[in-house]
């Protein structure tokens, strides 16, 4: 899910972005956060679907989602799994072990 920018050039810039030629504007309109989502899933080569968040955040505040954050949603549409606050509260092993899991593979 693609939420609003959490560092976007109007607001709080990180050196990083820069570096890396990553730097927008926080988007006004829906159509342009869905071209900013595009860049970035085309930027990391993301193969899975990306949903785009509304204008008004829904997404991201009813799933405390800024900057980033990881989810696993079951079939039955409940969170089977929630990691920290990203990146540094990403734990990829343990989300690995999450979905194997939610999977029984376990």
């Amino acid at each position: 899910m693609y939420i609003q920018e959490a560092h976007p050039e109007d607001g709080w810039q990180m050196q990083i972005n820069t570096d890396e030629a990553v730097v927008f504007d926080q988007p006004t309109t829906f159509d342009e956060r869905e071209h900013v989502a595009e860049a970035c899933a085309v930027g990391i080569d993301l193969r899975i679907p990306t949903l785009i968040d509304d204008m008004d955040n829904s997404t991201d505040l009813a799933y405390s989602a800024l900057p980033d954050r990881l989810y696993l949603v079951g079939t039955d549409g409940r969170i089977a799994y929630k990691s920290g606050r990203g990146p540094m509260g990403f734990r990829p092993d343990e989300f690995e072990t999450a979905i194997k899991d939610y999977l029984g593979e376990a």
